[in-house]
């Protein structure tokens, strides 16, 4: 009899991950696509995205083209926020078929599960975008509805971006201080000043999505502009509540909790953002510390596959060793496409 199969998906704001996992940890293969949160490209969009991956995985790995694929899948979605959005994810993956049994959610657990094997914590997710999620021991959650500056977000990589164009605009013309972000800036894209980045934007000479892409110049300026120094320790601020949040509803805040903190953003920081969050947990909690995962989301994915397969220790411990070399050097603000066979 064969081992059973786990379909794992970290579907992102920038990327989407698929894995096809044996149950004792070995990787079958890998596929490596465009982004597919609904809230980007709707929901027949991000199907499309899924099952362009799951074919390409298939044919690596060399499994025949029946369905159901696997015995469990865990799709987990950037976009799957609202639980309306989770139901109609749900049955419109449960409906393919892939996967005997399938559960949808938000990719937040993604991290949480990748970051420990106890179940339960607080994860906080910088990619694209920012989100946040908290388990307690008994299985209680916290979520957010992360739709943006409509629900009060702030902090992903398109945010901080846009900080960072804005604050040279600023310093190109006087209406704020002087910053090195103003030669940084449109430096990246091969430009002289912030006018020209700012009217390339504009006319669409330059996707307005690629703001994603200063982030690791704001954490490089930090070091001794102030300016920039202000934009990282605002994504601090905003890192912590969300953790504060969770930790307060789930009566956790006294308790020894570690604050799992995962995504492109917060694997490309530096010091500065690192040292300001955790002393901004302390203020919450004197038990309570941050540490970034370093493993991928569709790590965590995989994982709960396994979880739900009875996978021991041994299986886990393959599984990170194999996907760390499939999936190479993390980036999570940047979008690639690859097929890894294992």
């Amino acid at each position: 009899m064969s081992s059973p199969i786990v379909l794992a998906v970290d579907g992102g704001n920038s990327k989407t991950d698929l894995a096809l996992v044996r149950a004792d940890g070995a990787l079958l293969a890998m596929a490596r696509g465009p982004l597919s949160s609904p809230h980007h490209v709707g929901l027949n969009g991000c199907l499309r995205v899924l099952e362009d991956l799951l074919s390409e995985a298939m044919a690596a790995a060399g499994l025949p083209a029946a369905q159901p694929v696997a015995e469990v899948g865990h799709v987990l979605l950037a976009g799957a926020d609202l639980p309306i959005e989770e139901r109609a994810l749900q049955e419109a993956i449960g409906a393919r078929g892939w996967a005997a049994r399938t559960t949808v959610s938000n990719d937040t657990f993604a991290i949480l599960r990748a970051g420990t094997d106890r179940g339960w914590g607080v994860a906080v997710v910088c990619g694209a975008g920012i989100n946040c999620v908290g388990v307690a021991p008994d299985g209680r959650h916290v979520r957010f509805p992360a739709l943006g500056t409509i629900t009060g977000d702030w902090g992903g990589g398109h945010d901080v971006g846009l900080a960072a164009v804005s604050a040279a605009a600023r310093s190109e013309d006087g209406r704020g201080p002087k910053t090195t972000l103003e030669a940084r800036v449109p430096g990246h894209f091969g430009l002289s000043a912030p006018q020209e980045l700012a009217e390339a934007i504009h006319l669409g000479r330059i996707p307005g999505r690629r703001v994603l892409e200063l982030a690791p110049v704001v954490f490089a300026e930090a070091q001794d502009d102030a300016v920039a120094a202000e934009i990282v320790d605002r994504l601090a601020a905003e890192v912590v509540a969300l953790a504060r949040v969770a930790l307060t509803r789930l009566s956790l805040a006294g308790a020894p909790v570690e604050v799992l903190l995962g995504g492109g953003l917060m694997r490309a920081a530096n010091g500065r953002l690192e040292d300001a969050i955790a002393e901004g947990l302390r203020a919450v909690g004197p038990q309570i510390t941050a540490r970034v995962v370093p493993d991928l989301p569709i790590v965590g994915a995989a994982l709960l596959g396994l979880d739900d397969l009875g996978g021991d220790p041994a299986a886990h411990a393959r599984l990170r060793r194999e996907l760390a070399v499939a999936a190479g050097p993390p980036d999570e603000l940047a979008t690639t496409g690859s097929t890894t066979h294992v």
